[in-house]
């Protein structure tokens, strides 16, 4: 067999980055002003940080490092990025409407790099316009790995294209310094030799083995699939490509033994079988497709319950009044209340629900209601679902306005 092309004798997984400047920075923008301005100011600190994934054969390289900018609007930072090492393309106004050429000219650069000597082995895209979702689909089709950067809302088939995504949180995390888990680089060469030996790579067991199990043994009965899944993810955003090279969740999840047992039966349940078994299933009649299991298998919306999500609203409420120093200090303390009221969510689910809120231009201010919250949070869920080419009946509209809201929507 050929390979697909020639490894460098330098060590480190070869990687291109293509920024769409006007998209990250106008998407950060809405989400943290402060984190906006550093991105813009300060992109040796943040592409050194996703260049760091390991040692020697497991650290990045980027061979090529462009932004594509609107020099009317962003002129006054392009001397930052010139002097982090970045290669500066202008992308001025092209029509009335100032649409500009940054994704004409980033997919011709991006081809060229993909057909180019370099073997390039792994492509950033920095960028939340699904307008890329092709351009991603070449790169696979080429066997290169693939990541987005987004700063903003991500179309569903958009995320699932890419291996991995920088979701925006995690983003301005690192914007902001904060410690965050490295992006692991991919070592291809080795995953290659070992698929071509018929054997799986070997990976490390993911922390979210000890998280299923623990919340498994300690749930009050059979917990359904989804949110089992949801709480893997959380710990192990990771596990969202191919779920540790198991393909599915079923399949990794029943791999984990130690009394943890799975059946895809009636949607998918997952139980502790020291304390119950196949029988202490719901029956058929009492499960019912529920409208939050839809629509967070599409929409990436937290599995939560109704009473998670009024909580929540709740513990935001009253930390508002309190005005928090940022939002990343806000989603914490949000979580810890949370827990502590009974009602355990994950910081990673905070934090969707208030990126949720921004992109509504909702003001987090010490005036916020619990009720204003839900709402507000309620209209971008629908408009999530509307992206998705959800539909609904009336009655199915009044259940996901209930549960979105905590029961705070007026039925």
């Amino acid at each position: 067999m050929t390979e697909a092309f020639s490894p460098s004798r330098r060590p480190g997984i070869r990687a291109a980055m293509f920024v769409d400047f006007d998209n990250v920075y106008t998407g950060l923008q809405a989400l943290d002003p402060v984190a906006a301005k550093r991105f813009a100011e300060d992109p040796k600190h943040w592409a050194d940080a996703l260049s760091a994934g390991g040692v020697g054969e497991g650290s990045r390289r980027f061979l090529i490092r462009n932004c594509y900018l609107n020099p009317v609007v962003y002129s006054k930072y392009r001397t930052y990025w010139t002097r982090a090492g970045f290669r500066v393309i202008d992308c001025p106004s092209l029509t009335q409407r100032g649409k500009s050429s940054t994704d004409i000219n980033l997919v011709l650069d991006a081809m060229d790099a993909l057909s180019g000597p370099s073997g390039i082995e792994e492509f950033f895209i920095a960028s939340a316009d699904a307008d890329f979702t092709s351009l991603i689909q070449r790169f696979r089709a080429a066997d290169r790995m693939t990541t987005v950067i987004a700063a903003g809302a991500v179309a569903f088939a958009y995320r699932e294209m890419a291996d991995s995504v920088v979701e925006s949180h995690d983003f301005v995390a690192i914007l902001h310094g904060s410690a965050v888990e490295p992006m692991p680089a991919v070592n291809s060469d080795a995953a290659k030799r070992a698929l071509l030996a018929g054997k799986p790579p070997i990976k490390t067991p993911s922390p979210a083995v000890n998280e299923v199990g623990e919340f498994v043994r300690n749930a009050p009965g059979p917990v359904a699939g989804a949110m089992v899944a949801h709480r893997a993810l959380t710990v192990d955003p990771s596990l969202k490509a191919d779920w540790g090279g198991c393909g599915k969740f079923g399949t990794w999840v029943a791999q984990i033994g130690n009394g943890i047992e799975y059946s895809p039966a009636r949607g998918g349940w997952v139980w502790d079988t020291k304390r119950f078994s196949s029988a202490d299933l719901p029956s058929e009649a009492e499960v019912q497709p529920g409208i939050e299991e839809q629509v967070a298998r599409v929409t990436d919306v937290p599995a939560l319950s109704a009473d998670q999500f009024r909580q929540m609203f709740l513990s935001m409420e009253a930390r508002l009044r309190d005005n928090p120093a940022s939002r990343s200090e806000l989603s914490k303390l949000v979580r810890d209340d949370c827990v502590v009221a009974g009602q355990p969510v994950s910081r990673a689910a905070v934090n969707f629900v208030i990126q949720g809120l921004a992109y509504m231009n909702f003001q987090l201010t010490d005036t916020a209601t619990a009720a204003d919250l839900a709402a507000a949070w309620t209209e971008d869920v629908e408009e999530l679902c509307r992206v998705a080419l959800m539909e609904f009946d009336e009655s199915e509209k009044l259940a996901l306005r209930r549960w979105a809201s905590g029961g705070f929507a007026a039925v």
